[in-house]
């Protein structure tokens, strides 16, 4: 079932917690992550929000993009580890 995210709180957002990737939920996805943070600039720049919705909405995008960029450092020191191994390894 799809979450409409329009209607509910940054609190009420089903996203793991940033600082638990080993345990974050097994549907989190870093391009669905960017895709809603595309549709909250969009509905931001429409003009069409309150502007207590717009500022919750840019809290939203926040969050989103602190789990982004947490994944991919993440990620980053993963590759950087495993270069560092092909690098010590013995020539065969």
């Amino acid at each position: 079932m799809p979450i409409d995210y329009d209607t509910i709180t940054p609190e009420e957002t089903p996203r793991p917690d940033a600082s638990a990737w080993s345990d974050r939920a097994a549907d989190w996805s870093y391009e669905a992550t960017i895709q809603e943070i595309e549709a909250i600039t969009a509905r931001i720049e429409s003009g069409t929000l309150e502007l207590a919705d717009v500022f919750e909405q840019f809290s939203v995008a926040v969050k989103y993009l602190r789990e982004c960029e947490t994944f991919l450092a993440e990620r980053q020191q993963h590759v950087d580890l495993l270069i560092e191994t092909l690098q010590d390894a013995p020539e065969v």
